[in-house]
């Protein structure tokens, strides 16, 4: 019989594993064979293999090395049913992989060669495959978020509002034309690299994003983590091109919302606002390294001659927050003034939203709804933060009764239960009932 609780134990220590090490795993076994399906599967199999295997037999003492060797066996055995010549040289190229953990601790003191370890990144690798230009720009967005980001198929299909079926034929189709049309699995050259960059940036913020305020939880640190790992081997990568000001930008604004992990949810796992949030519970030196990134973003920029992008004003208007000593000392009418640069940069109803935020504690809650109502609602609909941003700034104006149906809106719509537990505190607080239908 398994103790219960070495089955929570397995399924926690599983569940951080999964997240820390799946891209790397399914980026080398498709840099090994070729078949984005198979590595995908081999992956899910071995998860399951330790489901099963670790509250029975204890948790391996090198997790990502167990699923490591579990998934490339799980791969040589459907390579060795399908018993064709393609897939014998697969079977044979997955049967040298050499175990990336163990190779770590072989290395243990060894002072890495960081341009090496660009070119010879299968993660990277992989992220570049998914943002070919052959590829629709769709295309992109959806391989990315189902293969780099590792969201379920159905997930992918809500966020492009489709049915999973649909979206799994997207997704063939995407991996078809990769293989067919033999779209290089590689770091693109130096001349490749500038029309290729802006979409890297957007796929390692979507990495970033999911993993600091995803779709099924809110904060998965090793994941974040992750992101900020392959931008700063994006940033040795780029050190001559004139995107060098928005992969640091990218970095220094992933290192400023990634110092406030630790205080973003309390001891209960509910969600803790900004302006609520111990900074002693900061990350200061992350703090530190994002402010030298975002330094280096803008010598980079007067370097090139170029204009501050979107994640270099992103990135500044991090800062702000991150080195203030209050809420109440934030400059949020220069925080105001940056989202209306960043609007003009790129146009967009979620930083509007945000300038509405900023504009409200700079000029009061009126003047942030005056925001609000001119952003078109139809493009917003369907986003949880529209709902409870309007509902925030009308309990902040003294209109209680209209802001109970949008926070009752905004509960329907969050993704998290974290998110859905604040907004039903909330809903308290303007007099309704936190289980009243809308």
């Amino acid at each position: 019989m398994i103790d219960e609780g070495a089955a929570v134990d397995a399924g926690r220590v599983l569940a951080e594993t999964v997240a820390a090490e799946r891209l790397r795993i399914v980026a080398t076994l498709i840099a090994r064979t070729g078949d984005w399906e198979l590595a995908e599967d081999a992956v899910q199999d071995a998860v399951a293999r330790a489901l099963t295997a670790w509250p029975r037999t204890g948790i391996p003492r090198n997790p990502g090395a167990w699923l490591t060797t579990a998934a490339r066996n799980a791969a040589i055995d459907v390579l060795r049913r399908a018993n064709t010549e393609r897939s014998t040289m697969q079977r044979a190229a997955v049967e040298a992989l050499i175990d990336v953990e163990h190779a770590r601790s072989a290395a243990v003191g060894a002072v890495p060669d960081q341009s090496a370890a660009v070119l010879d990144d299968d993660r990277l690798r992989l992220i570049f495959t998914c943002c070919h230009p052959a590829l629709s720009m769709e295309a992109r967005v959806a391989l990315t978020l189902r293969t780099v980001v590792g969201l379920e198929v159905d997930e992918v299909a809500r966020a492009f509002l489709v049915s999973t079926s649909t979206m799994q034929k997207r997704l063939v189709r995407a991996r078809a034309k990769i293989r067919d049309a033999a779209i290089p699995y590689r770091v693109p050259s130096a001349e490749q690299l500038p029309a290729r960059t802006d979409a890297v940036l957007a796929v390692l913020y979507a990495l970033f994003t999911e993993g600091y305020s995803g779709s099924r939880e809110l904060v998965r640190v090793p994941l974040a983590d992750e992101a900020i790992r392959l931008t700063r081997l994006l940033d040795a990568l780029m050190i001559d091109a004139p995107q060098l000001p928005e992969v640091r930008g990218l970095l220094a604004l992933m290192l400023f919302q990634h110092s406030r992990a630790a205080a973003r949810l309390d001891a209960d796992g509910d969600l803790v606002l900004l302006a609520d949030q111990d900074r002693t519970r900061w990350d200061a030196r992350m703090i530190g390294h994002g402010v030298h990134a975002l330094a280096a973003a803008e010598s980079a920029r007067l370097r090139f001659d170029g204009v501050a992008g979107p994640y270099r004003l992103q990135a500044e208007i991090a800062m702000l927050h991150a080195t203030s000593p209050s809420a109440d000392a934030t400059d949020f009418a220069r925080i105001a003034e940056l989202y209306g640069r960043l609007a003009r940069v790129a146009p967009s109803p979620v930083v509007e939203l945000n300038r509405a935020i900023a504009v409200s504690f700079a000029e009061g809650p009126d003047a942030g709804l005056a925001v609000v109502d001119a952003i078109d609602g139809g493009a917003l609909d369907g986003y949880h933060l529209l709902h409870a941003t309007i509902a925030d700034l009308q309990r902040r104006a003294g209109r209680d009764a209209e802001a109970l149906g949008q926070y009752q809106r905004a509960v329907e719509l969050a993704p998290t239960e974290a998110e859905r537990r604040f907004l039903r505190r909330r809903i308290v607080e303007v007099g309704g009932s936190p289980s009243s239908p809308r």
